[in-house]
């Protein structure tokens, strides 16, 4: 399923037309995205949970050559399911 295949399920079930239901989408998305921009959780009961990780800088291996390289400390993205979620998956 991609966004836009989520853009008209949410049209179909909520009778928005399409164009309301990408607003509401892409609203949706943007408050996660800027939440976790400015360094705060994004909880959802019954959902998930989004965070950002923290990965510390390290040393790697380019496999072709075989020189260490060193990898910068980033931030990435998290998603952790929700009991809810898990539960409509799995029963």
């Amino acid at each position: 399923m991609n966004k836009n295949d989520v853009i008209a399920a949410v049209a179909d079930k909520t009778g928005m037309s399409k164009a309301a239901a990408g607003e509401a989408v892409d609203a949706t998305f943007d408050v996660i995205t800027d939440a976790l921009k400015g360094g705060d959780e994004v909880k959802i009961i019954g959902f998930g949970s989004f965070s950002v990780a923290k990965r510390a800088a390290s040393m790697g291996r380019n496999p072709r050559t075989g020189a260490s390289i060193k990898i910068a400390a980033s931030k990435t993205p998290k998603f952790k399911a929700g009991k809810g979620l898990k539960d409509s998956v799995n029963g």
